[in-house]
């Protein structure tokens, strides 16, 4: 496949932001807690930190996950249970915390999922987004069969699922925080 970009045209690229009434210390706590994942992810139903000091930089979080049958469905992505490994890449409290994937060998690849929060005029602003700057293992197993035509229409509505997904996150996180 061989599907790369540039700084300026990642494969992939999303954000989503909501207003919580809550400060950055109480949203921050929650976030960074990847097992409770399951509480606000459409398809994370939590997991574990399997190495490293819980929700800092080069801990890794082994990801339960599920996928309904009609997400994408034409394309041959992974439906029902699977398991993901993702590592912490920055972690500064109170303010970013993100993660990127890895692949089967147990590398980061250039798929990072994060989520920034700022303060604002007495709440605070969390932005959760997604890039994806070369293809990972995955896209290219799902990818590697179709035409371009059909890798145009799968990266299109894919990146659609992704822009959905961050929306409904957030969605279920304010109402996780809000509810403390």
């Amino acid at each position: 496949m061989g599907e790369t970009t540039n700084e300026n045209k990642p494969l992939f690229r999303a954000e989503a932001e909501i207003d919580i009434s809550a400060t950055p210390q109480e949203i921050y706590s929650v976030i960074s807690d990847l097992p409770r994942s399951g509480e606000w992810s459409p398809e994370c139903q939590g997991g574990e930190w399997v190495t490293g000091e819980p929700a800092t930089a080069g801990a890794v979080f082994r990801g339960e996950n599920r996928r309904d049958p009609d997400v994408v469905a034409w394309a041959p992505v992974v439906r029902g249970v699977w398991t993901t490994y993702s590592e912490v890449v920055a972690a500064e409290p109170d303010r970013t915390f993100r993660w990127a994937m890895h692949d089967s060998a147990g590398r980061k690849q250039h798929s990072v999922w994060g989520f920034d929060i700022r303060e604002a005029d007495g709440s605070s602003v969390l932005v959760h987004h997604f890039r994806m700057d070369a293809a990972t293992e995955g896209i290219v197993g799902i990818t590697s069969e179709m035409d371009e035509t059909q890798k145009a229409r799968f990266f299109e509505e894919w990146g659609d699922k992704i822009a959905g997904d961050l929306a409904v996150t957030l969605e279920r996180i304010k109402v996780v925080i809000e509810k403390q």
